[in-house]
C-alpha cells in the first residue's frame, strides 16, 4: 500500500483549513485516511502550522511520501531535514 502525507480540506466555503493526514494515494483528497499528523490554516497571518513532529519523522521512515504542498510545510517546519539527518545517521 503506498502512503501519502497530504493535505485533507476542511472548512467552509472560502474559509479553507487543512488537515496534514496519512492516506493511502488510492483513496480521494478528503476521503478515508490512516492518521492525522497535523493541521494547517493558511487564513491566519502568518499561516498557522501545528504538526505532531513525532508522527510525521515515523511515517516518513516508514515509506510515505509527501506532496509537494507538504514537503514544503515539512520543510519549513524544520522535519525534513531533521528526517534528513536520521537517513544520513542511520547510513
Amino acid at each position: 500500500m503506498a502512503v501519502k502525507l497530504r493535505l485533507k480540506r476542511m472548512g467552509s466555503k472560502q474559509k479553507p483549513f487543512y488537515r496534514i493526514v496519512a492516506a493511502d494515494a488510492r483513496s480521494p483528497r478528503d476521503g478515508r485516511f490512516i492518521e492525522t499528523v497535523g493541521t494547517y490554516n493558511p487564513i491566519k497571518k502568518p499561516a498557522e502550522v501545528k504538526i505532531n513532529e513525532e508522527l510525521a519523522l515515523k511515517w516518513l521512515n516508514n515509506g510515505a511520501l509527501p506532496t509537494d504542498t507538504v514537503r514544503s510545510i515539512l520543510s519549513k517546519e524544520g522535519i525534513m531535514a531533521k528526517y534528513a539527518e536520521q537517513k544520513k545517521v542511520g547510513k
